[in-house]
């Protein structure tokens, strides 16, 4: 069953495609089917810039636990760089 779950933000940073670098302006993020990982059901990110096509995307598909765990590894990464550099964000 599909669940059609997709949450969009606009980003800011830098990804590496087939093609080198680009600036990335977007993220998709759902809960669906993966398209290559075997699996039901993952979490799927989609990093994007439509501006410069197809070959300007990164994908990634994560098993639930690996997406807890990857959320909770950026989370701790942010906040020791928030404390050693002070910066706010």
């Amino acid at each position: 069953m599909c669940t059609n779950i997709v949450e969009k933000a606009e980003i800011a940073g830098s990804g590496k495609g087939p093609t080198g670098w680009f600036a990335l302006k977007e993220v998709a993020v759902s809960f669906d089917h993966p398209l290559h990982y075997n699996r039901e059901h993952a979490l799927n990110i989609d990093f994007v810039n439509d501006a410069e096509g197809l070959s300007a995307r990164v994908a990634v598909e994560l098993s639930p636990q690996a997406a807890m765990d990857l959320i909770r590894v950026i989370q701790t990464a942010l906040d020791k760089g928030r404390k050693e550099t002070g910066e706010t964000f």
